[in-house]
């Protein structure tokens, strides 16, 4: 180590002894500069970045570390940019988590900060899926919201996303403007705290049941659900927060035999029966496959942690499990949406899709064929959120995504959403069955159509 960062670890590292920090994190400071100069370093040769999506890290001590103190300084940065932003409003936050150690302390961290600066805050009162956040800003009324998750990331890491009054994540100019404020707090005795709990409103599951009727009213099929509402889905959380409100949107729907992975149902930030909870590798899929050709299911689905990104199987002829990528889920859910809107007679000419550059041309030509038109954007779904507020009131959006197992469809929520998206599975499944065809079928289907489209 450079004798130059040396000194600065050890100075960094000597502000928390000297500073307005807690006994337990002095002594933990304590421990590294003594027995662990690596991960001293690790933990103090930087300040944790608030980027444009907002804070992510890995969790401990230090200022490159996600603890309260750099969530609560970034709070604060945030704070006194929504003051500047709506100077003449009582501001109004939302704020929900994820399952990660921690999640559920820097909410309460976050909300308590807000408070202070005499915001009005509205909390989930335990873990929630990211999309559920998205729809409450807007449902609400808020300025912004923030979301505690890291998404797919390891347990070691957690995370902070901030959010617009629109709902989605902050794009330019505030993404910049939030982070020159973030930078300008430099310690936590900048911090406002003073307890405010009359600021403070808890959303429970009565807030719940206003989401999944939203995400109800983006069914096409019903009768095709009636007819197949027994078909045999498996369903894993991976231990996040898909738990309940996957399940419960997949029962509104009218579907009857949902076979969950009990070993995942628990909410853990420490992930257990997995390397890493990212539905895009097959090894974290393993149980439900395993229950799945157990049962001879019909259908695999799964949610990340934070319930934003989807993972989907489906049995090939010969009954083996086929993991769907990013870009036939895509794909498939995109297919069934403007199929139904134009069996049904909604297509006029002034509907849309969104799709973000990287995601498969396959999308363009299903869009193309239905007289659909369809935009592009960069990668992040901040930026189909973007789109879709650009075209409000002007054109109808149905349904987008991104090779990244992100799919949203409807407008309620601007972010990715695997809630709606598995129930559209499991019902564009339903609907398959009853044109004598399993997903599988469905998908083979549209490659011939439209052209067979790969990638690696």
């Amino acid at each position: 180590m450079s004798e130059n960062l040396d000194q600065i670890v050890q100075g960094k590292a000597q502000k928390w002894l000297d500073g307005n920090y807690d006994s337990k994190t002095k002594d933990q400071v304590k421990y590294l500069m003594e027995n662990d100069k690596k991960e001293l370093t690790e933990s103090f040769y930087k300040d944790l970045e608030f980027g444009t999506g907002g804070l992510r890290g890995i969790m401990g001590v230090g200022t490159n570390r996600m603890n309260v103190y750099t969530v609560g300084m970034a709070t604060q940065g945030l704070a006194n940019y929504l003051k500047k932003a709506f100077p003449h409003e009582h501001i109004k936050v939302a704020i929900g988590h994820d399952s990660r150690n921690n999640s559920r302390l820097f909410s309460e961290q976050v909300a308590s900060i807000f408070a202070a600066n005499g915001f009005k805050v509205y909390l989930f009162d335990s873990l929630r899926p990211t999309p559920e956040l998205s729809f409450a800003i807007r449902r609400l009324g808020c300025q912004s919201g923030v979301v505690i998750t890291a998404s797919h990331n390891p347990k070691e890491y957690n995370g902070y996303k901030a959010y617009w009054a629109d709902g989605a994540q902050v794009t330019p100019p505030h993404d910049k403007n939030i982070i020159a404020e973030v930078e300008k707090i430099t310690s936590p005795d900048e911090v406002l705290t003073t307890q405010s709990k009359d600021n403070i409103t808890i959303l429970d599951e009565t807030f719940d049941e206003i989401y999944l009727n939203a995400v109800h009213g983006l069914s096409l099929s019903p009768e095709a659900i009636a007819a197949n509402r027994d078909m045999k889905i498996v369903y894993t959380p991976l231990h996040g927060t898909g738990v309940i409100l996957v399940p419960a949107s997949l029962r509104k729907f009218g579907f009857r035999n949902i076979i969950t992975v009990k070993e995942q149902n628990i909410p853990d930030g420490n992930f257990p029966t997995v390397v890493s909870p990212n539905p895009e590798e097959r090894a974290t899929m393993k149980m439900a496959l395993d229950l799945a050709a157990k049962e001879k299911a019909d259908l695999v689905l799964a949610t990340d942690p934070d319930a934003d990104r989807i993972g989907v199987a489906i049995p090939n002829e010969n009954g083996e499990y086929i993991l769907l990528n990013g870009n036939q889920t895509c794909a498939l859910l995109t297919y069934y949406l403007i199929k139904r809107w134009s069996d049904l007679g909604r297509l006029d000419g002034k509907q849309y899709i969104i799709k973000t550059i990287v995601t498969t041309g396959l999308i363009n030509r299903i869009a193309e064929a239905f007289g659909v038109k369809c935009f592009e954007c960069l990668t992040g779904f901040k930026y189909i959120a973007e789109i879709i507020r650009e075209h409000e009131g002007k054109m109808q959006y149905i349904g987008g995504g991104e090779e990244s197992f992100g799919f949203l469809a409807g407008d309620f929520v601007r972010d990715k959403d695997a809630v709606s998206a598995c129930s559209l599975a499991a019902e564009a499944a339903a609907w398959a069955r009853t044109q004598g065809m399993t997903l599988y079928d469905l998908l083979k289907d549209i490659y011939v159509k439209y052209g067979f489209y790969k990638e690696a």
